[in-house]
């Protein structure tokens, strides 16, 4: 999606998406969804790197889930350059619930129900695993929450820090990026990399990037 042109003495406002820091379940492989799984030690230093890139920008606001995980990186974060910074957590930003795939491994889930099905499940948008929550399901409750609390934040010229999951920060690049549900299959978020959007002041996209080097947003 082309980002709009940025006019001469325009205010332009950010909202910054990064995924919590490498999660002990992450780095097991495992479906985690809405389990409450802690932040590794290689996932804390993720998130002093993501402060480091970060350096330097004026956040009004930072929004988190209810989950450890994300809240840890946003508290790491704000310690290191916005320590005063209000943080605001919602169940609406929790990660998607994966039902009866959560804790268990993914190559064991892959083994047992064949790629096909596992990718249906891991990435379909329409179909939800068995006992849990479709990805159109997690696009419509963060579109909920971005819409209610995100962009008026925006809107009045604040630049929101928002720190949460894969699909959570999937949902919201779709949103903003007006992709077709087939896309979304195809967006990778990475865990503590911070990505940058700049919306001018009809909060339209005028800038968009990674600040992960060598991957495009």
């Amino acid at each position: 999606m082309k980002a709009a042109t940025i006019r001469e003495g325009q205010a332009v406002t950010e909202l910054v998406l990064v995924r919590h820091g490498q999660s002990l379940w992450n780095r097991e492989s495992r479906f985690t969804g809405s389990v409450d799984v802690p932040l590794t030690d290689t996932g804390r230093e993720e998130a002093r790197r993501a402060a480091a890139l970060l350096a330097g920008r004026d956040f009004a606001v930072g929004y988190t889930s209810l989950l450890r995980r994300a809240a840890e990186t946003l508290n790491i974060i704000a310690a290191a350059g916005w320590p005063g910074l209000p943080v605001i957590a919602d169940a609406a930003l929790n990660e998607r619930h994966y039902g009866d795939l959560q804790g268990r491994f993914k190559d064991e889930v892959r083994q047992r129900y064949g790629s096909d099905v596992y990718q249906l499940w891991h990435r379909s948008y329409e179909i939800p695993p068995p006992g849990g929550e479709s990805l159109r399901q997690t696009v419509e409750r963060v579109g909920d929450f971005y819409r209610r609390t995100a962009e008026p934040d925006l809107r009045r010229g604040k630049n929101v820090l928002l720190v949460a999951h894969g699909n959570v920060i999937r949902s919201l690049v779709m949103i903003l990026d007006d992709l077709a549900p087939e896309a979304l299959a195809a967006v990778e978020v990475l865990t503590g990399v911070p990505r940058i959007y700049r919306f001018d002041d009809e909060l339209r996209v005028v800038h968009r990037e990674s600040l992960a080097e060598g991957l495009t947003p």
